[in-house]
């Protein structure tokens, strides 16, 4: 019910473009790999076995969003650096020149009459003064980032000998620059790209550590605290805009900030632990592809021995083939053509790879349901669909919640019913 109740929230093109990515998925690339059993791989392998059948599509699907990662990446960065340029060049909108000739800077006298030029309404003024008012020093943000980049580097490698700590270091040191890009980006496009820079990491530090020194692990790791560091950045850059149009104070956003992810480094640890309590290896009860997905990349980055035969050959088809898909999206969509509605989501695709095939039909299904009320009454449609996919995720929630409380207490069902076909019968 979440996966349907996820599609009537989703825009079409998303649930679409993972249903066409499930039916190339399940319906051409594993029927011919299936062909291949025998010959490519084992006849005896496990499903889920990364060596077989399920070993080719994750890796497809991982090169399939590298490419889509990479376009979008370099893809901001110019149209960041654009940005940054132009607003750079033109002169700054608000500012004037007081008695003794100096320039002054736009809000440097926080007065409605002096900002009457620079700002079109009394919300506007308004805005600008709180925010402007509650500024955070930059001496005290620099210190707690050197403080917790120490706290890093001595506890992660002690934590996972794979990575050393220079490794951490390098990482620190380079995550100010990447994650102010990834910040202006963010709230330029409203683009997070943490994971793509995390892959990145991932790819640096898992070829350098090398898969005898455990480089799948390091880069694993390296990933994770890129992916931290930049989105913190995002979600304070995200919290900074919300509290500019709430008339918050940003210094009360960032202590807010610093204060959840305090209470989510005590939090999450215990949560992972319940959860890790209660899955097993033959449960499915918490289905993580994206797991699959970061390991995936981590051994390709580490050089790791025992893939599929012709896996990377299919890896570089599908890559140049996403990359292409990613360009064509981008210029039918600045040059406006027609067909700029109708290519599907090259990310979208990828992950229908890595999922089950009903996650995408669920989805699927939804959308074609919220299609079919919006046809038949719009406007409660417009009214009540929200509501109504909350209630389904809810609900959902809420039985997954139950069935791991019966699953942490060990609880037996008092009868058990099965149903099978008349041949196994």
């Amino acid at each position: 019910m979440t996966n349907v109740a996820i599609g009537m929230l989703c825009p079409y093109m998303i649930t679409a473009s993972l249903f066409i990515g499930s039916a190339v998925s399940w319906g051409i690339v594993t029927p011919y790999l299936a062909t291949k059993a025998g010959v490519w791989y084992s006849a005896d392998l496990s499903p889920g076995s990364l060596r077989g059948i399920r070993g080719y599509k994750i890796f497809i699907g991982v090169s399939m969003i590298l490419a889509d990662g990479l376009f979008n990446f370099l893809s901001i960065m110019f149209c960041t650096l654009c940005a940054m340029y132009n607003r750079r060049s033109q002169p700054m909108q608000g500012g004037g020149v007081d008695d003794d000739g100096d320039t002054q800077l736009p809000f440097h006298n926080l007065n409605a009459a002096e900002q009457q030029k620079a700002m079109q309404s009394f919300d506007d003024r308004r805005r600008a003064q709180v925010f402007v008012r509650d500024h955070i020093p930059n001496s005290v943000s620099i210190l707690c980032y050197i403080l917790l980049a120490v706290v890093s580097t001595i506890t992660i490698p002690y934590l996972y000998p794979q990575i050393k700590p220079h490794h951490v270091t390098l990482i620190y040191l380079a995550a100010p620059v990447f994650a102010f890009c990834d910040a202006y980006g963010f709230g330029v496009t409203d683009m997070n790209l943490s994971s793509t820079y995390g892959k990145l990491a991932m790819l640096v530090v898992g070829s350098v550590v090398g898969r005898a020194n455990g480089g799948v692990i390091a880069g694993l790791v390296s990933c994770g605290v890129v992916m931290g560091t930049m989105s913190s950045s995002n979600n304070l850059m995200q919290e900074l805009k919300t509290g500019y149009l709430t008339l918050t104070s940003p210094r009360a956003v960032f202590i807010s900030q610093a204060i959840g992810t305090a209470l989510g480094c005590v939090v999450n640890p215990l949560m992972f632990w319940a959860l890790y309590k209660v899955q097993d290896d033959e449960s499915e009860l918490f289905d993580v592809p994206y797991a699959r997905v970061y390991r995936g990349i981590a051994m390709l980055s580490s050089g790791q021995r025992g893939l599929p035969m012709h896996s990377l050959w299919l890896c570089r088809t599908f890559f140049a083939l996403a990359l292409a898909l990613s360009v064509l999206r981008d210029v039918a969509a600045r040059r406006r053509w027609r067909v700029a509605e109708y290519l599907p989501s090259t990310i979208c695709v990828a992950i229908a790879f890595v999922v089950p095939a009903h996650m995408p039909i669920d989805m699927f299904t939804g959308s074609l349901a919220m299609y079919l009320w919006r046809r038949a009454d719009p406007r409660k449609a417009r009214a009540f669909s929200a509501a109504a996919a909350s209630g389904l995720i809810c609900g959902d929630g809420l039985g997954i919640l139950l069935s791991s409380v019966v699953a942490l207490t060990h609880a037996r069902a008092p009868i058990c019913i099965k149903f099978v076909s008349s041949s196994d019968n």
